[in-house]
């Protein structure tokens, strides 16, 4: 059994592809447009702060959800190393590239270093995810969250290579074309690229016959593999598409904090990501980023909040805990739901019920 619904139907959705193809712009919804002109002319209102430690921060952690939702929408793989395959991009461009601890850092220039790093990570997802697809349900969850956990007491305890509890701080972010790619506005755009481009790439997958084919080993993998697919090859291949989505959020990660270290992977961001995955919604690939901004809002200003009432502003995780509560007992669907339901019910007829259209 799908752990979410099928996000569109197989044969519809092939009927729908061969009707409009990923380059027609006609297909896209104003709501869309709109969303993309303000956040497009975000850094003529927003300052530095908003820009990249809400915005930008919202984008990273959106990358790294939305490869767990492609795996647990499309392929009903629910992975908890995927925040741990952004780790290992984050460290491998510190380790590569330059950093303050000399000893360790090769000083590679960031055009090297960066794809190199992402090409580590995405060896590491795969072979995480070969281990993975072989189990369903609630022991994909486990075997992941072990391989998540073993990498965190790996890193934290290994000094020659990844510098121990301490980790690889003043990683730079590059500086080309005269541009300095850590300043806020330029930085805020990188990131606004990189996850437009992944939102664009899962939907384009999605669409594709590999897409399909993996939405079909996910509704009934025997079925498909008496049609003569590889099941096990297309859930592996599924690994490798969702950790090249993490592997550069997770070099835009090191970027934007400028350091990184074992709490960066820790067990408890990596239940963080499949949150923010849920709270967003399992059914769209918007969902996840949807779901990391409200994380990304109620983590930087929970803390004022209880202050200001009075209360201790240590218990800011209670408060985030009970954001997200709130918007799953509202909605199993997450905040797509919730979305979703209040369009019917704007479209809906005060008199007769039914909806418009």
């Amino acid at each position: 059994m799908a752990i979410v619904d099928a996000p569109t139907d197989a044969a519809a959705d092939s009927g729908s592809r061969a009707e409009r193809r990923w380059w027609q712009l006609s297909g896209i919804p104003p709501a869309y447009w709109i969303v993309g002109l303000i956040l497009l002319f975000m850094p003529v209102v927003a300052s530095g702060f908003v820009l990249s430690q809400l915005l930008a921060w919202s984008f990273i952690l959106g990358m790294i959800a939305l490869s767990l939702m492609f795996l647990a929408g499309y392929g009903n793989m629910v992975s908890l190393v995927q925040m741990t395959v952004a780790g290992v991009a984050a460290y491998m461009v510190a380790i590569f590239g330059t950093s303050a601890v000399d000893t360790i850092s090769l000083g590679w220039p960031w055009w090297v270093a960066a794809p190199v790093a992402i090409l580590v990570a995405v060896l590491f997802g795969t072979l995480s995810g070969a281990l993975a697809v072989r189990t369903e349900g609630i022991y994909t969850i486990m075997i992941t969250l072990a391989i998540a956990a073993a990498m965190f007491y790996l890193v934290r305890q290994n000094y020659s290579l990844f510098n121990g509890f301490s980790g690889l701080n003043q990683v730079s972010a590059p500086v080309f074309w005269g541009v300095n790619w850590r300043a806020a506005v330029p930085f805020y755009y990188l990131c606004l690229v990189c996850a437009a481009l992944s939102y664009l790439a899962v939907i384009y997958v999605k669409r594709s016959p590999f897409g399909l084919a993996l939405q079909g080993v996910r509704d009934n993998p025997r079925r498909m593999a008496a049609l003569g697919f590889n099941v096990t090859a297309h859930r592996i291949a599924a690994y490798a598409f969702a950790s090249l989505i993490a592997g550069v959020a997770g070099v835009l990660l090191v970027w934007l904090n400028g350091q990184v270290s074992p709490g960066t992977i820790a067990v408890g961001p990596a239940i963080d990501i499949l949150i923010i995955a849920v709270v967003g919604g399992l059914a769209h690939p918007i969902g996840p980023f949807l779901g990391a901004l409200l994380y990304v809002f109620l983590r930087t200003f929970a803390l004022d909040v209880l202050v200001s009432v009075g209360l201790a502003g240590e218990r800011f995780q209670l408060l985030i805990g009970l954001g997200f509560l709130v918007v799953v007992f509202f909605s199993s669907d997450g905040l797509l739901g919730i979305w979703r339901r209040l369009r019917e019910r704007s479209r809906r007829d005060p008199l007769t019920g039914e909806t418009d259209g």
